[in-house]
């Protein structure tokens, strides 16, 4: 085997390759790996081997599949330590594919289905354009700008919407964790789709109201979510646009919102929620925040992801600021999450009072 046959076939490897051409070649077929993880979780191959296993065979009539694609199929999932197999016959899950579990708590399906989705990985294929243009590329490969594609793509919608509950499901409790609450009375979940974290916040404090402002699409699933968590005398559904105006409240919520869209649009948004605050009010944006350039991290990766789908990006403190004080909003402290997002809290800027006109 010559080193470049060996370090190709560490690129295909779980284990992390022990030189750069092994690494760079790992970088390069990272996709094919992405629509692996992605079909795997179409298919349920999790549900299908959890417990005793299953045949590709078993696998290809439950799911209607050809049964030596099949094949050809799992023995890739167990080179990437997504499946095992003793006998090469018959394939059981492992701890990775269980992340994948329909049924499996903190369950990474949606996810998995949305990060290889036609409207996620077309435009990510034009990144070299959004670069060189400073546009999103969702309109040049989708027709159509990425929010106005899901709107008339009613499927692709549904796993974005599903993705996103998945992604707030899991964050949820660690979010609730480093947010006080103390004199609050209602709190807005500004474009908080299905309503998990404000429904979250609304079990910890029983005295709590809560209100998701989004798109009326929404609004059944929220209502859904509420009823099982059993809040839903305390919740309520507006169905409504944050860039023309948002519900009254103590805490308005603004979870990944400003991560989508230009600075003038998060300003708008900011200012909505400024001047629908309650007296004493505050807003609380969670957002990841990008770090010192070089710094390994998420953070620069997601906010490619939003130059090839939308106008937003990922921001720094320092960019964070400049749009708060555009919209008459002080930052007061900045939380760390266990997760990766930071909690940012905000209250109106008080503006200096005005002298009073000497006299003549």
């Amino acid at each position: 085997m010559t080193l470049f046959e060996r370090d190709f076939v560490a690129a295909g490897s779980v284990e992390p390759p022990g030189d750069d051409t092994g690494r760079m070649l790992q970088m390069m077929t990272g996709y094919w790996v992405t629509q692996v993880v992605r079909t795997a979780a179409e298919l349920r191959i999790a549900d299908h081997l959890y417990g005793d296993g299953a045949t590709p065979a078993d696998v290809a009539a439950a799911e209607s599949l050809d049964p030596d694609s099949t094949f050809r199929f799992l023995r890739a999932c167990a080179s990437l330590g997504l499946a095992a197999s003793t006998d090469g016959k018959r394939f059981v899950s492992t701890s990775l594919l269980e992340t994948l579990r329909t049924d499996a708590p903190g369950s990474l399906r949606e996810l998995a289905l949305w990060g290889g989705a036609e409207s996620h990985w077309l435009p990510w294929g034009r990144l070299s354009d959004a670069i060189r243009t400073g546009t999103p590329q969702a309109e040049a490969a989708l027709g159509a700008p990425f929010f106005d594609w899901l709107a008339a793509a009613p499927a692709e919608a549904g796993v974005f919407t599903d993705a996103m509950t998945a992604m707030t499901r899991s964050l949820a409790h660690r979010l609730a964790d480093v947010i006080g609450l103390e004199g609050s009375e209602v709190v807005v979940d500004v474009g908080g789709a299905g309503g998990n974290l404000v429904q979250t916040l609304m079990r910890r404090h029983p005295g709590l109201t809560g209100v998701v402002l989004d798109l009326p699409h929404a609004s059944p699933e929220a209502e859904a979510s509420a009823a099982g968590l059993g809040v839903a005398d305390r919740f309520t559904f507006v169905g409504g646009d944050f860039f023309e105006r948002v519900p009254s409240g103590d805490v308005h919520l603004l979870k990944f919102v400003l991560h989508d869209w230009d600075d003038d649009a998060c300003v708008r948004v900011l200012r909505n929620c400024r001047e629908a605050l309650n007296p004493g009010g505050r807003v609380l944006v969670m957002e990841l925040v990008v770090d010192e350039v070089g710094t390994p991290g998420l953070e620069p990766l997601m906010d490619l992801n939003m130059m090839a789908l939308s106008t937003g990006r990922e921001r720094s403190l320092k960019e964070f600021g400049k749009l708060f004080q555009r919209a008459g909003l002080t930052p007061t402290r900045t939380r760390s999450s266990a997760s990766r997002v930071s909690v940012l809290e905000l209250v109106p800027t008080q503006l200096p009072a005005r002298r009073p006109e000497l006299a003549p």
